[in-house]
């Protein structure tokens, strides 16, 4: 007899209740800090977002890291900020919300040391020792005497009582990712010979007396909790989990109420969020389960959990107590509820390409995700993921694509009650995710398709005349014009270019115009398997993404010896992903060669020229029609080859939308009220961002002119309204 049969569920412990302090979370399901771009100068955004996870059944929702003074500054990114009353009352708009659903909200009190720029601020952070930050560029701190330490330990104080006056239940002194307190407990920074510096219990004595003042000023109404870094990853200089790290949580243990754990620094901090390319599931766990042995206390940790399978298994076995997670919750916010009622099969599973991490790097703009195209649109479009409006006309819409964009937009199509034909000569729902999921490490990006494969399986099955067709041929735009649909979506993706057109000259390299060569390929050649591959690789890269070092992997890894030239910095957006640092390494591990800052004049046959784009100049020197520009100093070399590459340009596919669009005088004849386009098919770009294409379409096929966006609203500090006490103007909603 299994405990299904029994009414009880394998998942139950997930859902028990637990005591940390003064609180109770009502399961085991913890939204850790995570960064969205809202930070308190977007309550809007802020609330929605954390209170919709609320409302899907996580039992703990924190903030992004919140400076606690001006002179922890992040900006250019987007941290939260308690620094006065006007934060306060802005940050409460999110503990109001998600207190309304029984849940428990959380606060990150952060300061930075060199880690914080202080650009707009203009002020400077102080430290254990001065030191410039290996993070931040031109960033110093200023080294504390005992003075500047009670003033800084003063700031927690006063940022935890007003953390708890804006309604949070647990506030955390903030140690991981290399701020404040780890700096003065790691040797790395510490290098003080007084009474905060030298041995273990002087390091840590910083951290120890900053939770006693905090625990003495809020510890009766709010639970401490402290996120540390068991290992910093760094060796001896840092903190090791056998020697230092373990020793300060039994110092601490009494102190703090919840220890949320991970590994990592600040300057690698992708070996804590750990992009699936590299680490599966729980890759900390072989650090975190040793504080459990340690602690008296509730432990949480990170780790992408996606499987309840596994989150049971370690809190079964005694490796966790808490389920923490950041990325997990944003791809599927309602994951706890779907586990609880059985529907695994509808979880949207995280599939670690750490996109959404890439929108803090870059500088703070609004949080996305691959898998959740309503992930920061709650508040400004008032987006829910799992609920739509019901459809508003009868229109039978026709969408030919089933790739990202065109299966996002079919299913939510579907979801709001329309009749749908989804339609793709390919065997498969997917499109460009089913090749780049057979690239090294990018396995997991599959779920992007599964989960809209099951979906729409479902929706059919729900919905007899609806319908998906796969692998039949190409739809010609007689067949579309003919087909009998009121509207019609295309969705027909983007192809990499055959001539090396590309982001730095605009054009076609000489010598590739015209019909492809047989031992020139593209991304799609390799990864599909369509022409043969020579032992000499080279890669001629333009694209800042994955794509090269991807297939370099490949490649090296089947044999081949690998040489890419790149033209822009290789694999530049993967430093938003924190790809970059592992990446690097992979390919010095294969002995792949990267020429940088280096294009192409010419290519032929087995051979191409290559140059130095600073020595040539080329967007300096003119030297007539038809003639690559150059520039005395600088070498054109040759180099052999037996297979190139050309990882250059995608281009979008968009020939059928154009053909149909020269026929709109056809239009209304054939019962066509309008023809739309969407994802790579208007433009290349992002997986996330043409999955967004396709569920913006889905919401607003009624409106006027589908094509065009309707406007979201702002958030924005207006010109002249009153100023508010403590330094927050008064929010007025635009748009």
């Amino acid at each position: 007899m299994t405990h299904e049969t029994l009414g009880v569920s394998k998942y139950d412990i997930l859902f028990e209740p637990i005591k940390i302090g003064p609180k109770t979370l009502r399961n085991r399901f913890y939204q850790v800090p995570h960064c969205i771009g809202a930070g308190s100068d977007k309550p809007g955004f802020q609330a929605a977002h954390r209170s919709l996870k609320a409302e899907g059944g996580w039992a703990a929702l924190n903030t992004e890291y919140c400076s606690i003074h001006p002179e922890s500054d992040d900006t250019h990114r987007v941290s939260a900020r308690i620094w006065d009353e006007g934060d306060v009352r802005n940050l409460a708009a999110m503990t109001s919300e998600i207190h309304k659903y029984g849940a428990l909200a959380g606060v990150e009190l952060w300061y930075g040391g060199a880690h914080a720029p202080c650009m707009e601020t203009r002020q400077t952070a102080r430290g254990p020792s001065q030191y410039a930050s290996e993070f931040e560029s031109l960033t110093y701190c200023h080294e504390m005497d005992h003075d500047d330490i009670r003033r800084v330990q003063g700031f927690y104080v006063e940022a935890a009582r007003r953390a708890r006056d804006a309604g949070f239940d647990i506030i955390y002194c903030y140690g991981a990712h290399s701020y404040l307190p780890l700096q003065f407990l790691s040797k790395y920074y510490n290098k003080r010979t007084d009474k905060y510096g030298g041995s273990f219990e002087n390091r840590a004595r910083f951290w120890i007396e900053t939770l006693e003042q905090m625990k003495a000023a809020v510890g009766s109404e709010c639970a401490i909790a402290t996120r540390f870094a068991v290992d910093t990853l760094i060796g001896e200089d840092g903190i090791e989990v056998e020697r230092d790290g373990l020793k300060f949580v039994e110092l601490a243990d009494d102190l703090v109420d919840l220890w949320d754990v991970n590994v990592g620094d600040i300057a690698e901090w992708g070996e804590d969020a750990g992009p699936s390319r590299f680490y599966r599931q729980g890759h900390q766990l072989s650090w975190q389960k040793f504080v459990k042995q340690a602690s008296k206390k509730v432990v949480l940790g990170v780790g992408r959990f996606t499987d309840p399978e596994k989150m049971v298994e370690v809190i079964r076995n005694g490796e966790l107590d808490v389920i923490g997670a950041a990325r997990p919750s944003i791809a599927d916010p309602f994951l706890p509820e779907k586990i609880r009622d059985g529907r695994l099969d509808d979880i949207r599973t995280c599939i670690g390409c750490n996109v959404c991490i890439s929108r803090w790097e870059i500088g703070g703009p609004p949080m996305i995700c691959t898998q959740n195209a309503t992930a920061g649109e709650e508040f400004r479009r008032g987006w829910h993921p799992e609920r739509f409006p019901k459809k508003g006309s009868d229109d039978a819409i026709l969408v030919v694509g089933a790739g990202p964009s065109g299966s996002e937009c079919a299913r939510v199509l579907m979801e709001r009650g329309y009749v749908v034909h989804l339609v793709d000569s390919a065997e498969k729902i997917g499109g460009y995710v089913n090749e780049v999921a057979t690239l090294p490490g990018l396995g997991e990006w599959s779920y992007h398709r599964d989960y809209r494969e099951v979906q729409l399986n479902k929706l059919v099955k729900r919905n007899r005349d609806s319908q998906i067709a796969l692998g039949g041929k190409k739809l010609s735009v007689e067949d579309v014009l003919s087909y009998g649909a009121d509207k019609v979506v295309i969705a027909t993706g983007a192809h990499w270019v055959t001539d090396g057109t590309n982001c730095l000259t605009h054009a076609p390299i000489p010598g590739l115009e015209g019909t492809p060569r047989a031992n020139v390929l593209t991304p799609e050649d390799v990864i599909l398997g369509t022409k043969p591959i020579g032992k000499r690789v080279m890669i001629l890269n333009a694209d800042p993404y994955y794509m090269a070092p991807s297939l370099a992997q490949k490649l090296a890894e089947a044999g081949h010896q690998v040489t890419v030239a790149s033209g822009v910095e290789l694999g530049r957006y993967m430093h938003f992903t924190l790809e970059a640092p592992n990446m690097h390494r992979m390919l010095h591990e294969l002995h792949i060669n990267v020429l940088s800052s280096t294009w192409a004049s010419r290519v032929e046959d087995g051979r191409i020229e290559l140059y130095n784009l600073w020595g040539d100049g080329h967007k300096r020197v003119y030297t007539g029609p038809g003639k690559m520009p150059r520039s005395a100093n600088t070498t054109h070399a040759w180099h052999e080859y037996d297979t190139l590459v050309l990882v250059t340009a995608r281009r979008s596919e968009d020939a059928l939308f154009r053909a149909l669009k020269a026929r709109s005088g056809e239009w209304d004849a054939r019962g066509i009220k309008g023809v739309y386009v969407i994802g790579d098919a208007w433009a290349p770009k992002l997986i996330a961002d043409a999955t967004f294409d396709g569920q913006r379409l889905a919401r607003e096929i009624e409106e006027a002119n589908p094509q065009e966006p309707k406007p979201y609203r702002r958030e924005a500090a207006v010109y002249g309204a009153p100023y508010q006490p403590g330094g927050s103007y008064e929010i007025r909603y635009q748009g």
